[in-house]
C-alpha cells in the first residue's frame, strides 16, 4: 500500500506572498465598497439638490404663475414643463392645482389625474423631498409650493428615477473597479517580486524549518569546542562562541559582536590575517598564552559578504613538538655518540690485539675522564635535573654541528631551588629554543661558540645564552620575536616559531625577554637573556603581559 504524499509545507516566502495577497484583496474590497455605497448616497444627494432647485426654479417662475391664472393652464404648463426636463436632465416635471390635481405630466394620459405622493408639507408652504414610487416607478423627487401673495396657488413637482441615479453610479463603480483591479493587480505583483527575493535569501525554507535551523545553529555553536567567528563585510565580529572567546581571550561580559577586529586588542599578525580578504589556511598565529592556527574563507554570493574564521588550539600539541624535536634532537645525538664510541671500542679493542694493553687501558681511561668532566661540569653548575638534562642534550647536539656548548662558571642551580609556578615544559621551551637559536647563529663561525648561563636569586631566574655568531641588527631587534621573522632560509617545517614560544612562555610568567650584542672582547654575537619572577605555587601566572626590549 502507498501512503500519500505528504505535500510540502509552503515556503515562508510563499505564505507571506498569500497572506499579502489576501490582505491587498480585503483593503481593495473594502474600499471598492466603502467607496461604492458613499458615491451612492453622493449622487443620491446631487438627484435630491439637482431636483429641489429645478422645482424651485420653476416654482418661482413668474410666467408659471400666470399660466396657472390663465383658464388652460394645461395648454400653457405642458410644454414648459416639457423643456425644463430636457434642458435640466430631468426624469418629470409635474405642476398641480393645491388640490394634486395634475397639469402637466410626460404622460399625457395622466394629466388630469391625481398625484400620487405626499403633497402636504407644500400644501402649507414648505418644499421637501422623498423618494416615492409613483406612475414612472421609483424616484427621487422634490415637491414645492407655487406661491402668490402668501398665497398657495398650485404645486411643483420634480424628479429623477431611482434607476437613473443607479446608472450615474454603475459608471463610477467601473471606474472604480478597474482602479482597484489595477491596484490589486500592481499589490501582487510588486508581492511577488518581493517575496521572490525573500525566497532566495530563505533558501525556500518555510518558518518551522528556519525555527529549526535557528535552533541547531545555536546548539552547534555552542557545542563546539573549536573557536569559531563571523567577520561582516566592514571586518565587524558578527558572531562568535564560546570557544572563539576563550581562544582569544576575550572576556565574556565584553560586548564584542559589532566591533571591528582591530579593536580587539589582538596581535598585530593575527589581526593581519583576520583582515586579509584572501583564505588563509593552517597559519600558525600566537597570543599571550596560547599558539593557534588559524582558517579564514570569504563568504561570497555575488557580492562579498563575511569572513568565516575557525581557530584550533594547538598550545599543547605545539609544546609536545617541541619537547619531540629536543627528544629528537637527543636521539641523533646518541646515534653520533654511539657511532663515535663504536669507533672508540674499534681502536680498543684493535690495540688489545696488537698487545698494546696498556695503551688501549690509557686511551680507554682518557675518554671516560673526558665523558665524566663534561657530565660533571654541567651537574656542577646546574643540578636542577631537567635543565641538566637539557644541556647534556644540547651539548652533544651542538658538538655534531661543530659548536662548543659550555656552560657558564656563573652558573648555580641547586635541584628543588624552582618554585612550582615555573614548570620544566616551560623552562624547556625557554632554554631550548635559545640554545637552538643559538647554536644555528654560531655554526661556521670562527670558534663557534655557545655560553649558557643559569643561576637563581631570591627573586628570580635569570637563563642567559651567548653565541659567537654574526650579531644581530638592531634593526630587527624587535621584530626577532614575531611568529614568522627569521634571517636565515626558511625549512620544511618553517622558521621564526622558537622565538615567539621563547617570548610567549616569558610573558605567561610575566617575566622579561632581552636580546643585546654581546660586549665580550674578540667575540660578536647577540646575548639573550630571560628573567622570570619566583612566585610561590599558589601564586600562579597571571594575564600575560608584552615583555622584552632590544
Amino acid at each position: 500500500m502507498r501512503l500519500p504524499l505528504l505535500r510540502r509545507p509552503r515556503s515562508l516566502a510563499g505564505q507571506l506572498f498569500a497572506m499579502q495577497a489576501v490582505l491587498i484583496a480585503v483593503v481593495v474590497a473594502g474600499y471598492a465598497l466603502f467607496t461604492y455605497v458613499s458615491d451612492r448616497r453622493q449622487a443620491e444627494d446631487a438627484a435630491v439638490r439637482q431636483v429641489t432647485a429645478v422645482a424651485r426654479s420653476i416654482a418661482d417662475a413668474p410666467s408659471v404663475r400666470e399660466a396657472i391664472r390663465s383658464p388652460d393652464p394645461t395648454a400653457e404648463l405642458e410644454p414648459y414643463a416639457l423643456q425644463v426636463m430636457r434642458d435640466a436632465d430631468v426624469d418629470f416635471v409635474t405642476i398641480m392645482d393645491p388640490r394634486g390635481i395634475r397639469w402637466t405630466h410626460p404622460e399625457e394620459k395622466q394629466i388630469g389625474r391625481r398625484f400620487l405622493g405626499r403633497i402636504d408639507p407644500a400644501r402649507h408652504g414648505h418644499t421637501f423631498t422623498e423618494t416615492y414610487t409613483g406612475t414612472l416607478g421609483p424616484s427621487v423627487r422634490a415637491v414645492t409650493p407655487v406661491e402668490e401673495n402668501g398665497r398657495v396657488i398650485g404645486l411643483v413637482s420634480a424628479g429623477i428615477k431611482v434607476e437613473a441615479i443607479s446608472a450615474r453610479v454603475q459608471d463610477q463603480v467601473t471606474a472604480l473597479l478597474a482602479v482597484a483591479g489595477t491596484t490589486l493587480l500592481l499589490g501582487a505583483v510588486g508581492t511577488y517580486v518581493i517575496n521572490a527575493r525573500l525566497r532566495r535569501h530563505t533558501h525556500g525554507m518555510n518558518a518551522a524549518e528556519l525555527s529549526r535551523m535557528h535552533d541547531y545553529h545555536q546548539a552547534a555553536l555552542h557545542a563546539v569546542r573549536e573557536g569559531l567567528l563571523m567577520l561582516d563585510g566592514q571586518y565587524r565580529v558578527a558572531l562568535i562562541n564560546d570557544g572563539g572567546r576563550e581562544l582569544l581571550g576575550v572576556d565574556g561580559a565584553q560586548e564584542v559582536v559589532g566591533r571591528s577586529v582591530a579593536d580587539l586588542g589582538l596581535p598585530t599578525p593575527l589581526t593581519g590575517a583576520l583582515l586579509a580578504s584572501e583564505p588563509r589556511v593552517d597559519e600558525v598565529h600566537l597570543t599571550a598564552s596560547r599558539v593557534l592556527v588559524v582558517n579564514t574563507s570569504p563568504v561570497t554570493g555575488g557580492e562579498r559578504r563575511g569572513t568565516v574564521v575557525t581557530l584550533r588550539d594547538v598550545t599543547e600539541l605545539q609544546s609536545l613538538m617541541g619537547e619531540l624535536d629536543s627528544e629528537r634532537g637527543f636521539t641523533q645525538a646518541l646515534r653520533s655518540q654511539a657511532h663515535e664510541a663504536a669507533n672508540r671500542l674499534h681502536t680498543v679493542v684493535s690495540l688489545i690485539e696488537l698487545g698494546r694493553a696498556e695503551a688501549a687501558v690509557e686511551f680507554a681511561t682518557a675518554e671516560l675522564e673526558l665523558a665524566q668532566a663534561l657530565t660533571d661540569q654541567v651537574v656542577a653548575a646546574v643540578s636542577e635535573p631537567v635543565l641538566a638534562a637539557l644541556l647534556l642534550g644540547k651539548t652533544a647536539q651542538a658538538n655534531e654541528r661543530g659548536v662548543e656548548l659550555v656552560v657558564s662558571q656563573d652558573s648555580r642551580l641547586d635541584d628543588g631551588l624552582l618554585p612550582d609556578s615555573v614548570s620544566a615544559r616551560d623552562l624547556v621551551t625557554i632554554l631550548g629554543n635559545l640554545i637552538d637559536n643559538a647554536v644555528d647563529a654560531a655554526q661556521g663561525s670562527a670558534g663557534a661558540r655557545v655560553t649558557v648561563t643559569a643561576y637563581a636569586t631570591a627573586a628570580e631566574l635569570v637563563l642567559r645564552v651567548t653565541d659567537s655568531g654574526p650579531g644581530l641588527d638592531p634593526a630587527h631587534a624587535d621584530l626577532v620575536f614575531q611568529r614568522g621573522f627569521s634571517t636565515k632560509p626558511a625549512g620544511p617545517g618553517g622558521r621564526g616559531l622558537g622565538l615567539a614560544l621563547v617570548r610567549q612562555a616569558v610573558s605567561r610568567h610575566e617575566g622579561t625577554l632581552t636580546v643585546a650584542e654581546s660586549d665580550r672582547e674578540g667575540e660578536g654575537g647577540a646575548v639573550f637573556e630571560v628573567r622570570l619572577p619566583l612566585r610561590t605555587a599558589g601564586a600562579g601566572a597571571s594575564p600575560a603581559r608584552e615583555g622584552g626590549a632590544a
